[in-house]
């Protein structure tokens, strides 16, 4: 059974962190804007609040767990012919409520779950954790790259130093967008050739370490086999689109659940989305990273939103997109048997 006396602490703690972040983002901002913090304006905010946009929004993010879960039945197949969709989709939300409680650590979660259930190496769902992870960052520097050129088309008002910032920012996505194509390629030509040429490169280590790299390359290179049939890629790439598709369906409903964002368009969604995703980069446990920040930023200096509406704002899609998962992920990871001090230990695991 999951150690209850470990989750309430670390509940306490990610409470604990949120409040911390969202306290020093707004009194950051504060002293930036030389005025004080209205306090009844930002409790309106969430007074003003239309429920049924808001319920769309969370009904929106619940279903792309699922898209991930069918995503990760594609990467799956090559190493498990018939994965379960249920059994994945079951680790998935577990996996995330990890992120949530322990940071990037709990990225581990996800894919040993997986290669528990499904009884394939963890070598081969790190392998599939990474293409995913370089499928999304593609569509979030995508993002990036779409808001940055229409950022002007907006009418956003930005001052001198913002528009050095998203220039440097235009260089450094054009860099690692060219960085994870050429990943991608050198994957899908990685042939059994390279692999034996790269094993027979370090035949120099004791032969127990060498025997445990072997088994790594081969679970990784096994792991990385969907990259070489157009067939998979395509699927990757459909769900890839349609998960990113229902995130920006779940920002475009949340905006229409403020009173103060109702005029914002999908363009204006898919800007923020931009912005914001890469600030989600940062993750820091029970809260989420660089994410209220950042939105707070670009809701204040690129939309003219007040501080107190922007902070509401950036909480509640903070809440919507990350911890709406933790009461779900929690209750099946009881029904699971699970330990979650075990699984916080997983960062100090090696692939086997």
């Amino acid at each position: 059974m999951p150690d209850q006396p470990s989750s309430k602490r670390w509940r306490i703690a990610a409470f604990v962190l949120a409040a911390a972040v969202v306290i020093g983002a707004v009194f950051g901002f504060r002293r930036l804007r030389g005025s004080e913090f209205r306090w009844d304006q930002f409790a309106a905010t969430f007074a003003q609040l239309d429920l049924p946009w808001l319920s769309a929004a969370v009904i929106l993010i619940l279903l792309t767990y699922l898209g991930r879960a069918l995503r990760w039945q594609v990467l799956l197949r090559p190493v498990c012919p018939q994965p379960n969709l249920w059994r994945i989709l079951v680790a998935t939300c577990i996996g995330f409520t990890a992120i949530v409680l322990f940071g990037r650590p709990g990225e581990l979660v996800r894919p040993y779950l997986i290669s528990l259930k499904e009884k394939v190496s963890f070598s081969s769902q790190l392998a599939a954790w990474l293409l995913e992870r370089i499928y999304d960052l593609l569509v979030v520097l995508l993002l990036f790259g779409y808001a940055l050129s229409h950022v002007q088309a907006a009418h956003l008002s930005l001052g001198p130093s913002f528009e050095f910032i998203l220039m440097i920012g235009g260089y450094l996505v054009a860099g690692i967008c060219t960085l994870c194509f050429l990943f991608l390629l050198g994957v899908r030509h990685f042939s059994d050739a390279m692999q034996r040429r790269f094993l027979s490169a370090v035949t120099f280590l004791p032969e127990n370490y060498y025997k445990k790299l072997e088994q790594l390359v081969t679970a990784f290179a096994a792991g990385m086999e969907s990259t070489k049939s157009h067939t998979f890629v395509a699927q990757l790439v459909f769900y890839t689109i349609l998960e990113w598709m229902i995130i920006v369906a779940s920002n475009f409903c949340l905006f229409m659940a403020f009173p103060a964002t109702t005029h914002f368009t999908v363009t204006d969604t898919l800007i923020f989305c931009g912005f914001v995703g890469l600030g989600s980069a940062i993750q820091i446990p029970g809260v989420g990273g660089g994410m209220q920040v950042a939105s707070i930023l670009i809701l204040t200096k690129f939309f003219g939103l007040t501080l107190e509406v922007s902070s509401a704002m950036a909480i509640l899609i903070w809440f919507t997109t990350y911890v709406v998962i933790v009461p779900i992920g929690i209750l099946l990871a009881l029904r699971e048997g699970l330990n979650w001090k075990n699984l916080k230990q997983l960062e100090s695991r090696l692939p086997e």
